[in-house]
């Protein structure tokens, strides 16, 4: 029984202690303000490749348009609303299905030298499964962005 309680209060002894211990670390304020000023290609290896990302459902809206099926997050979205803050949806976003050529050039005249954008497996595979078929308007949408990309000196890597 003492060596019970021996370990108990041990216990709580270290918990007190490093309940009231701070470092250094523990105290200082992050940064506010970062000097990026002298920041620019030549801070880099060369080689090193400057892009800008995206993800399909937050990019290309149109889920309704080109042959597109619903994704787990169209029909999630949808027969859910209360449950996303907002209750915003996939339907229209920043509409890069129509706009992609104005966005590659955007792109191009910031300099950028990639674009890392995923498939919306939906726009391929309406029904869910190869043996659905295949979307060629999805294809032609995806090799349209890719050539304007390619058009524009950008390179795309695709996930």
């Amino acid at each position: 029984m003492a060596m019970q309680l021996r370990s108990f209060l041990l216990g709580i002894q270290l918990l007190i202690g490093f309940a009231f211990t701070t470092s250094e670390a523990d105290i200082r304020a992050p940064p506010t303000h970062f000097d990026t000023a002298s920041l620019n290609r030549s801070s880099f290896p060369e080689g090193f490749i400057f892009g800008v990302g995206s993800g399909s459902y937050q990019y290309e809206g149109a889920v309704k348009e080109g042959g597109r099926g619903p994704s787990i997050w169209d029909t999630f979205t949808h027969k859910y609303p209360e449950k996303i803050n907002d209750s915003s949806n996939g339907d229209i976003t920043v509409d890069q299905y129509h706009r992609y050529k104005e966005d590659v050039g955007i792109m191009k005249n910031m300099g950028w030298d990639a674009y890392r954008f995923s498939i919306s497996w939906s726009r391929l595979l309406p029904n869910g499964k190869l043996s659905g078929g295949v979307n060629k308007e999805g294809i032609k949408y995806y090799n349209n962005l890719i050539n304007e990309l390619l058009r524009n000196g950008e390179s795309s890597h695709l996930t």
